[in-house]
């Protein structure tokens, strides 16, 4: 089960979100896992990531010493990138493929187009998972807008009033874009957070106001 499965959005806005990350089985594969990981996210570094986490740290919070965060991980990490390229994936499929790394990987975007992905690169996936979203008094919940961009922290680490209140700081041009989705990302410990869809999100906000 992945936190990364609740995301909210429309099939246009998703397509530019995708989250991978490693999966290790203890007492199976996490002895000695640690060099493997820390060659999963030099991989995906190489392709450009708009966030990545791993200990507790993400892109904003390692204060740029990004090599120190690789360096850091060891058999009890659970390294993530994000991105919002498509390509970009693919191309990190395929040289993890060839790694041949002895770790599980997930991918968290919609299945459409990680299907196709893995096809290109002759892989099948192994399983699935879907979120069947949220039951009960739905009507409490924010707007969309807000969960949008707060459902991309799957802990709930951004809460819903910062979000709030960045979309009006945004509207109010007290901030761009840009500097409020890093504001927003910040919390987000695991990295899972995407940078760039929040700017774009943000950006649309300004639009509707």
């Amino acid at each position: 089960m992945t936190n990364t499965l609740h995301r909210q959005g429309t099939h246009d806005g998703l397509s530019r979100d995708y989250v991978i990350f490693v999966t290790l089985a203890k007492g199976i594969n996490n002895k000695g896992a640690g060099p493997k990981m820390q060659r999963f996210l030099r991989l995906a570094l190489e392709e450009g990531p708009v966030n990545i986490g791993t200990d507790k740290k993400n892109l904003i919070t390692a204060d740029g010493d990004v090599e120190a965060m690789v360096a850091g991980i060891n058999d009890g990490s659970h390294p993530t990138a994000v991105f919002d390229n498509p390509e970009a994936i693919r191309r990190l499929v395929g040289k993890l493929k060839k790694e041949d790394l002895g770790v599980s990987i997930t991918i968290s975007a919609l299945t459409d187009e990680v299907d196709e992905i893995l096809r290109s690169e002759g892989i099948v996936r192994h399983s699935i998972e879907h979120s069947i979203g949220i039951l009960g008094r739905t009507e409490r919940l924010p707007t969309q807008q807000i969960l949008e961009l707060s459902s991309m922290c799957g802990h709930g680490c951004v809460s819903h009033n910062h979000v709030r209140k960045m979309i009006d700081w945004t509207k109010m041009a007290k901030l761009t874009p840009k500097q409020a989705a890093t504001y927003l990302a910040r919390p987000c410990s695991c990295g899972a957070f995407n940078i760039a869809r929040a700017e774009e999100l943000l950006t649309k906000a300004i639009d509707m106001a």
